[in-house]
């Protein structure tokens, strides 16, 4: 490949990294034609992007960012790579985790990055990555936790409003 095309490659995972703040590096070698189709599916259905990268222009890529955390992903770039793009954190790592409960080995965790979150690093963080709420879950979980308050005293005038209305009627 010529030296532009490694430079045109290398500033589109560039600009992919600044537009997608959140990426996983997976290992997905090994699968064939019909698990790798059945992977990209349960990608886009996810709304994960799934590239396959050299690790020598994602290396470029990352360290042209100038991010002391996304940098420590340099150290896992060996051997075949995927590089799975999101919006929502935990995405990528429930594709994987259902992909590896349904039989196969593959894709394994290398790492992730997680915008304004320490970088995960090893197989072992799945786990970790797969419990990480979206944006819109914590927002969820706010709400909620906000009207609980609201929905006690709601139901206390209720209950008070019921005994009020039984007294009156035991009372005539």
């Amino acid at each position: 490949m010529r030296k532009e095309g490694k430079l045109e490659i290398i500033n589109a995972i560039s600009a992919q990294l600044d537009q997608t703040p959140n990426f996983y590096v997976a290992d997905i070698a090994g699968l064939n034609a019909e698990k790798t189709h059945a992977l990209r599916k349960a990608c886009f259905e996810a709304g994960v992007e799934l590239v396959v990268v050299k690790n020598t222009l994602l290396t470029k890529a990352i360290e042209s960012k100038g991010n002391e955390e996304m940098n420590k992903l340099v150290e896992v770039l060996a051997g075949p790579t995927a590089i799975m793009y999101t919006e929502a954190p935990n995405a990528p790592a429930k594709v994987i985790k259902k992909f590896i409960e349904s039989g196969n080995k593959k894709p394994v965790l290398k790492g992730a990055y997680i915008q304004e979150w320490p970088v995960f690093i090893g197989e072992d963080k799945l786990d970790a990555l797969f419990g990480i709420k979206s944006r819109e879950e914590l927002i969820g979980d706010i709400i909620g936790l906000l009207q609980s308050p609201i929905r006690n005293v709601l139901s206390a005038l209720e209950h008070k409003d019921d005994e009020k209305e039984e007294n009156a009627e035991a009372a005539e």
